[in-house]
């Protein structure tokens, strides 16, 4: 890769967002796995995490028009 970049310098952009593109990608389902109510990794502590959801905690990537924070709770508890 670094050959073809000394002989192509018009490559090291593509390359360079190429990796860019590989990293966030990874970071993001990284964070999907670590951080996602719908990801059980421990079944035998916790095996339904999804029940346990706080309702002013957000678990959406974006929120653009929602403040969380003040949200009350309209339903019963479980």
């Amino acid at each position: 890769m670094i050959k073809q970049a000394k002989t192509h310098p018009s490559l090291i952009p593509l390359f360079f967002f190429i990796g860019l593109g590989a990293t966030g990608a990874g970071l993001y389902l990284s964070r999907l796995a670590m951080f996602s109510p719908d990801v059980c990794w421990d079944k035998k502590n916790n095996p339904e995490p999804w029940n346990k959801l706080g309702y002013n905690k957000q678990y959406k990537f974006i929120a653009v028009n929602t403040d969380y924070k003040q949200l009350k709770k309209n339903g019963p508890d479980f």
